[in-house]
């Protein structure tokens, strides 16, 4: 994904807490996908709002971390794939 998109959650897809599944899920008309936790923290970031590298900072900042960067732009290459985000 290129430093300067903006990733957002695909309008296919709504994310939400499960209960029964103790995890985030992503809910589409087919079915269900069980996110882990890292998965669903980044995902929760891709609103729109921010770029990758600012999505990044702030995952460092909020898990006091560095050197993200690598696993966060292949787990956004994957989501893009899978059509999660846009």
């Amino acid at each position: 994904m290129n430093a300067d998109a903006n990733p957002r959650l695909s309008s296919h897809f709504r994310m939400q807490w499960e209960d029964a599944q103790q995890a985030w899920v992503l809910l589409y008309p087919e079915g269900m996908v069980k996110l882990n936790a890292s998965a669903a923290e980044i995902l929760k970031r891709c609103d729109g709002s921010r770029d990758v590298p600012a999505l990044v900072a702030d995952l460092e900042t909020a898990f006091d971390a560095t050197g993200l960067e690598p696993d966060v732009r292949a787990f956004l290459d994957m989501a893009r794939q899978q059509q999660w985000v846009a």
